[in-house]
């Protein structure tokens, strides 16, 4: 198979974290990569940039796709977290240059008020709104909102990342 012959996307992922414990999701905005989902909610991830450190990249992705800049470093995941595309969205999503993504993921105490999330209006002059709404999730709910293709890997990150933030 030729998509078995691509890399994967390194990229990034945040899980910010409320004080109450509960998990920033935005739902995807219309026209995302997630194509036909209804109900696409994830947590801010995005594409590292050449050079780009990936705790650097982390915060800058929150900013663009949120507007947070509140934030206290909690912790990492170890090594890299992959997943792959579903076949109909290889050669769709990403101009077709990526067979999926290796995430490395951050989790990030939110320490601002829900006034500084705009997922309309982002940070950093971000081309276009990725997120069309947000909520507050419980960790233990996660898997269960996002797309089946990231399942395994949101899976990974909250055995990583659960008991730092719990």
């Amino acid at each position: 198979m030729p998509e078995k012959s691509l890399p994967y996307r390194p990229c990034v992922g945040v899980m910010l974290v409320n004080p109450d414990g509960l998990v920033f999701v935005g739902r995807r905005a219309p026209g995302g990569q997630e194509i036909g989902e209804a109900e696409a909610w994830q947590m801010p991830q995005g594409g590292i940039d050449e050079g780009e450190d990936p705790y650097d990249c982390a915060l800058r992705e929150l900013y663009e796709e949120t507007n947070v800049r509140s934030v206290e470093l909690i912790g990492k995941t170890e090594g890299w977290i992959i997943y792959d595309l579903p076949p109909h969205l290889v050669g769709v999503a990403w101009k077709g240059r990526y067979r999926g993504q290796k995430q490395k993921w951050y989790a990030l105490r939110f320490t601002g008020d829900d006034s500084e999330i705009d997922v309309e209006h982002p940070g950093g002059g971000h081309h276009k709104a990725e997120f069309s709404a947000w909520r507050w999730e419980k960790i233990e709910t996660l898997t269960g909102i996002i797309v089946p293709f990231k399942r395994a890997a949101y899976e990974e990150v909250i055995a990583q990342l659960k008991p730092l933030v719990t």
